[in-house]
């Protein structure tokens, strides 16, 4: 017909008011589109039919999504509970199916050092004392007097120190 396109894809031809979304039935015309099962689909039809919604935006997922807990994310909506930091491609954790990163999730869950005060993650293999109420780094668990390490020795305390044999035959 004079005045109108012919649009051609595999072999197919069509008048340009005929090559429709197979959704919405509007004309592609000359937009991107998506061919699936021999039908034809505008993107934002093809997005709402086929692609999977991110569980956190409820936008479709086009490309670059994660899984986490077998849902669907984008990078940028997959973020630490606590800083909001993205955790795409970083060690994280997770608490109440609540993900964190693990500096959150120790400043907010993990047991203190009764050393240092620094939290003990546990993670990574990370070796720790626990005694009565207290947990200890392994580097940390020191006599309180000579500084001699404790590990795997036997020990005395006395209040909240921990001495060595040798320290404590004095009290």
């Amino acid at each position: 017909m004079p005045g109108t396109r012919k649009m051609e894809y595999k072999g197919s031809s069509w008048h340009e008011t005929c090559f429709i979304c197979h959704r919405c039935q509007q004309p592609i015309g000359t937009k991107s589109f998506i061919p699936k099962d021999n039908q034809n689909f505008c993107v934002p039809c093809y997005e709402k039919q086929f692609a999977m919604q991110c569980v956190q935006c409820k936008k479709p997922i086009t490309t670059g999504g994660i899984t986490y807990r077998e849902q669907p994310w984008h990078k940028e909506c997959f973020v630490c509970t606590g800083c909001k930091k993205q955790l795409s491609g970083q060690r994280f954790t997770s608490r109440d199916e609540f993900a964190y990163c693990l500096n959150c999730f120790c400043s907010l869950y993990a047991k203190k050092c009764a050393g240092c005060t620094n939290p003990i993650s546990g993670l990574g293999g990370t070796k720790y004392i626990s005694f009565e109420e207290r947990q200890w780094h392994n580097d940390c668990f020191n006599c309180k007097k000579c500084s001699l390490s404790l590990v795997g020795r036997g020990f005395l305390t006395e209040r909240d120190d921990i001495l060595c044999p040798e320290c404590g035959k004095d009290i």
